[in-house]
């Protein structure tokens, strides 16, 4: 699921960058890897544990962001008979971890990359990371090897994934991918991306499902401050999320038909959420009619338009409810599906950066492979809830933390101007205290004042902007 994405340009002492810093000792992001965690990861990254299965023949790709390192995933698309075949390589981190040792202790208590607008706290040792494990193109490196077949409409047929060696041909990233589809330039495998990508966002409106195409923000340091600016998403984007879910829901259908697993659940948002989410929609002159639902809302949006896209960062306020729910023993939960994917869905696409994708790739291995799970798996299960829980909060607060930061630094040399807003929301038992939505710059700040005029549009006066407290506030004008 999408969170927000912030970069920042500028010198390493500048204000911002020094409240970043600052921001990481407050909230306790790890730091170095201890000693016997980096060893270990240096002894694994030179005797990993390999599978007998070569695919090497197989001519996969990745597509990342240009400066991305951290490679979880590869693909390979081909036709298969009226369908397609989908193989997916995912970075097989297991292969380099050893169960109850420094570096699987190391990941347990880091749980998830943190990601901060100048920087990563990553998950494993970039020995690992960035270098062993990750599928590096001309590397030969050990994977999770998904096949899925999908029929002429692009729904699945059948699903395998095993160990296998692989080996990338090719690092893209989504702009060349773009343009090389758009002006013919793409050989099949990469030619198939729209095609299949397309079937199945199909498939995920039939379905009733949500793909957000959050934009990137970036702020920019100029001479007289600083300016913030978007990357709205590609198709390619879209299309090759569209696998990452495919693989994420035939994974959660295996856990599902073997009785013990891991799921990524999301009950239906509640109609107070929803509501704000409309009150928003009014701030930024959005026309949201009553007998449109969220959905189809969502799917009529630019993100390359300023006020769409400030919308869309709002909509992953939705999505907070997400949790991680295991069962075990043919013991199904009262909730298995993800209401934003409206379906089944797991994580086990990047286990390079997240702690919960290493159980659920071998949960669904042994599952096709008709096996029990194995023991440290087992062992492990029932703690992970609250352990990725746990990692959620600390990284939805490093990101908290980072917009507040942005945004005050974006304002900060306009304190005493005025603005167009909208109050979004009002504090039950302090109505005088509530949140106001800007329509341009896209920023969310409190306001103070009384009475707070809840959903309506307001003209508001810019009263403190600091990067160091990471504070916004505002009244009305």
């Amino acid at each position: 699921m999408p969170r927000r994405h912030i970069r920042v340009t500028g010198a390493p002492e500048t204000p911002l960058r020094a409240a970043l810093t600052a921001l990481r000792t407050e909230l306790g992001a790890p730091g170095d890897f201890p000693p016997e965690a980096l060893a270990e990861a240096e002894r694994a990254a030179r005797q990993p544990t390999l599978p007998s299965y070569d695919a090497t023949d197989i001519p996969f790709l990745t597509i990342d962001p240009p400066a991305s390192t951290d490679l979880d995933q590869a693909l390979h698309l081909s036709r298969q008979g009226a369908g397609y075949r989908v193989r997916y390589a995912i970075a097989d981190v297991a292969a380099f971890v050893v169960p109850g040792g420094a570096l699987d202790a190391e990941a347990h208590r880091r749980v998830n990359t943190l990601y901060f607008p100048d920087g990563k706290v990553p998950l494993h040792p970039a020995v690992l990371s960035e270098g062993a494990a990750s599928l590096l193109p001309g590397r030969i490196r050990p994977a999770a090897l998904w096949t899925i077949d999908l029929d002429a409409d692009g729904r699945t047929v059948a699903v395998d994934v095993r160990r296998a060696l692989v080996r990338s041909r090719a690092k893209l990233d989504y702009a060349g991918v773009q343009r090389r589809i758009d002006d013919g330039t793409a050989e099949e495998p990469l030619r198939l991306l729209p095609v299949v990508g397309k079937l199945r966002e199909g498939l995920e409106v039939e379905r009733g499902g949500i793909s957000l195409d959050v934009p990137e923000q970036e702020i920019v340091e100029r001479d007289d401050g600083y300016e913030l600016t978007y990357r709205a998403p590609l198709p390619a984007d879209g299309w090759n999320a569209q696998l990452s879910l495919l693989t994420g829901m035939a994974a959660a259908d295996l856990m599902l038909a073997s009785g013990t697993g891991v799921l990524r659940t999301l009950p239906a948002a509640p109609d107070g959420a929803v509501g704000r989410l409309r009150r928003t929609a009014h701030a930024l002159r959005i026309d949201w009619p009553h007998h449109v639902s969220y959905a189809q809302l969502v799917r009529s949006l630019d993100p390359h338009e300023p006020r769409h896209a400030a919308f869309l960062q709002e909509c992953t306020t939705l999505l907070r409810g997400a949790g991680y729910t295991v069962f075990r023993d043919g013991k199904l939960p009262d909730i298995t599906t993800h209401a934003a994917v409206a379906a089944a869905y797991t994580h086990c696409t990047a286990p390079l950066r997240r702690l919960a994708d290493r159980y659920a790739t071998e949960l669904c291995l042994a599952a096709v492979a008709d096996e029990p799970p194995p023991g440290w798996v087992l062992a492990a299960l029932d703690a992970l809830p609250e352990e990725m829980a746990e990692g959620g909060r600390r990284a939805n607060a490093v990101e908290r933390g980072c917009v507040d930061i942005a945004e005050a630094a974006l304002l900060e040399d306009r304190l005493g101007e005025v603005f167009d807003g909208c109050v979004v929301d009002v504090e039950e038992r302090r109505p005088s205290v509530g949140t106001v939505q800007l329509e341009s710059p896209a920023v969310i700040g409190r306001i103070d004042g009384d009475p707070l005029p809840l959903g309506e549009r307001l003209r508001v006066r810019l009263t403190q902007a600091d990067p160091a407290t990471r504070k916004v506030r505002f009244a009305p004008a």
